[in-house]
């Protein structure tokens, strides 16, 4: 039976600024539904469009602060999924984070498609070509560090932020009269057939659509379990939701209606360039379209970041296969970050070989699914307020429980309304069945013995022993950096093992078969030696000895006499790794039933 990571992050890089985070959540809410999306939505609902947004405003908004009070009350990667398990057991965290990976994955398939449309717009190229491009520097980006992940989308959100500020300003200018050859006029909002031209039904009819333009903000609650102050970053991040949906959403789609009549049919393509050009700002296509681009290009890049995560919490949890566990020497889980990739390409492929049958049942089976895990969000916060002490909150849920209930209705009421329209009845039952396939997928792992149950996965404690097993591959400032990546590290005891191996040690490579065995041994100690200098130094309790020459033998012995709480095995890339090809690190994961990090790290370079 293979063994969870460590509950939370304590194994990914801490990499993100408190910046970084404050960006990812406004990253999160302006996205490109936003700046092309919403000119349907004015149609399909006329002036009153505004009012949508504000309602599901409100509601994402009731999900974060819900999320607030969770996650800093129990900061973790796995964030709203953990706490579904904790609340409601393991089939609620394991639907949670399964249907979170599979909305992300067909989003970056979606997505990438979508940029390599805005592309085409300035250079003639296949849309295949365009969009592998895309999703090629988006994983490189989030192969390379967690932190270049948080600089991209930094920038991407500041270009977002900057492009809504300016239409902001210009258009409380232009309909207040101050330029544009006119005096104030807001005309537009009652003229052309009233404020509500469809009635109030078309109103909240047109929720189903807004709401899934809105999704994103949540991942600030899964990015700040990888920062260095976790609890601030989240309540921060759910604080300010309110300012951001006010301003960005409500504010810039009320301009809208108001510069423009609702029923202007350039309104469809993209509303806020029929806005500039009505203004008569020029090159307002161009401008535009690089803003689109940017949003397409963040949403790509947290879909990946995203998705990487939930599978990598997945594997913590026995729930996916334990390689996507492994990190590299940047605290970045490779393997998750390459399989949620290959599925986003996956999708591409399918855009352009069947757009009309398997592109369009793989987004219609993910319609809802974002509906289904804000109902498990909010749930799980009313049965875990009741289980915590409101003192012991950082953040808390307004009124609760009356918001949270309501909360919960308002969404079952959007569910209904995707049930009754013609148009989006299919979304809603194949993300059902997309529902059952998970629950299903459930019962296969637990049958399979695997799954790390709810009391477990919400109670794991910082380790107290930990046990390293490291060759000549990793500099001990390296091993050091790793370490600290463990929550609690500092407050653990170490203990270090060196196999005396001649290929582990490079030995066998430089001397004769007489000496080998003794240089082995004298070149193990000095590697040894080194590593406890270094980790004391850094104020690390550590011991060490020489191990076997067989490193499953030499963890197996250590593990015995030293009965460590967490395990920590470097090794090479897999292709160099002796390691890795005789299995040591899945052996140990299925033989002992603690927490394992595997960091991988390149060779050292002898001079």
């Amino acid at each position: 039976m293979g063994a969870p990571a460590p509950a939370g992050s304590g194994d990914l890089q801490k990499g993100l600024k408190q910046r970084h985070l404050t960006m990812i959540a406004i990253g999160g809410v302006i996205g490109a539904g936003l700046f092309v999306g919403s000119g349907a939505v004015i149609q399909a609902a006329g002036p009153a469009a505004f009012v949508t947004y504000a309602l599901c405003g409100l509601l994402i908004i009731m999900v974060m602060r819900m999320l607030g009070e969770m996650a800093t009350a129990h900061p973790s990667t796995g964030s709203f999924a953990d706490y579904a398990r904790s609340a409601l057991g393991g089939w609620a965290g394991f639907s949670v984070a399964w249907l979170y990976w599979y909305f992300w994955v067909i989003v970056v398939g979606f997505e990438a498609v979508a940029g390599a449309k805005i592309l085409q717009y300035w250079i003639d190229a296949p849309l295949w070509l365009m969009a592998l491009l895309l999703m090629s520097l988006m994983t490189a980006t989030n192969l390379f560090s967690v932190k270049s992940y948080g600089e991209f989308e930094y920038w991407f959100a500041g270009i977002k932020v900057a492009a809504i500020m300016l239409f902001l300003a210009l258009g409380v200018t232009y309909i207040l009269g101050v330029w544009g050859g006119h005096g104030m006029d807001f005309s537009n909002l009652t003229k052309h057939d009233g404020f509500m031209p469809k009635g109030i039904g078309a109103v909240f009819a047109a929720i189903v659509v807004v709401i899934f333009s809105m999704v994103g903000a949540e991942i600030a609650t899964i990015a700040a379990a990888e920062s260095h102050d976790p609890e601030k970053a989240i309540a921060k991040a759910t604080q300010s939701v309110i300012m951001r949906i006010g301003i960005f959403y409500v504010g810039s789609i009320f301009l809208l209606v108001t510069i423009l009549p609702w029923n202007d049919t350039e309104l469809g393509d993209s509303p806020y360039v029929a806005a500039f050009k009505e203004m008569g700002l020029p090159y307002a296509d161009h401008v535009m379209n690089a803003v689109v681009l940017t949003a397409v290009l963040s949403c790509l890049n947290s879909g990946l970041y995203t998705a990487s995560r939930m599978l990598f919490v997945l594997a913590a949890r026995r729930e996916a296969p334990l390689r996507l566990l492994t990190v590299n020497g940047r605290g970045v889980p490779v393997w998750a970050i390459l399989s949620s990739t290959v599925v986003g390409f996956a999708c591409v492929i399918a855009a352009f070989l069947w757009p009309e049958t398997v592109f369009l049942f793989l987004l219609n089976s993910s319609g809802a699914v974002i509906l289904f895990v804000y109902l498990l969000i909010a749930i799980s916060q009313y049965v875990l307020r009741r289980r915590t002490g409101s003192e012991d909150l950082m953040v808390k849920m307004w009124a609760f429980p009356v918001l949270t209930l309501l909360t919960a209705l308002g969404i079952v009421a959007v569910l209904v309304q995707m049930g009754i329209d013609g148009s989006t009845r299919s979304q809603l039952l194949l993300s059902l069945l997309s529902w059952g396939i998970v629950l299903v997928m459930y019962v296969v792992v637990r049958l399979r013995g695997g799954s790390v149950p709810p009391e477990r996965a919400a109670t794991a404690a910082a380790p107290s022993r930990v046990l390293v097993i490291a060759n000549r591959t990793m500099a001990a400032h390296e091993l050091h950096e790793a370490l600290q990546r463990i929550e609690g590290s500092g407050r653990a005891r170490y203990h270090v093992i060196v196999p005396a191996n001649p290929v582990d040690t490079g030995q066998a490579m430089h001397e004769g078969a007489a000496y080998v065995w003794e240089a082995t041994t004298q070149a193990a100690q000095e590697r040894l030696q080194e590593t406890l200098s270094i980790l004391r130094a850094q104020g690390l309790s550590v011991t060490g000895e020489l191990g076997d020459y067989r490193p499953a033998v030499a963890l197996d012995a250590a593990v015995r006499s030293f009965n460590p709480d967490q395990l920590v095995i470097s090794t090479q890339p897999e292709e160099q790794s002796n390691w890795l090809r005789s299995g040591v690190v899945d052996e140990a994961r299925k033989k002992y039933d603690i927490p394992l990090l595997h960091v991988v790290v390149a060779p050292l370079v002898r001079v």
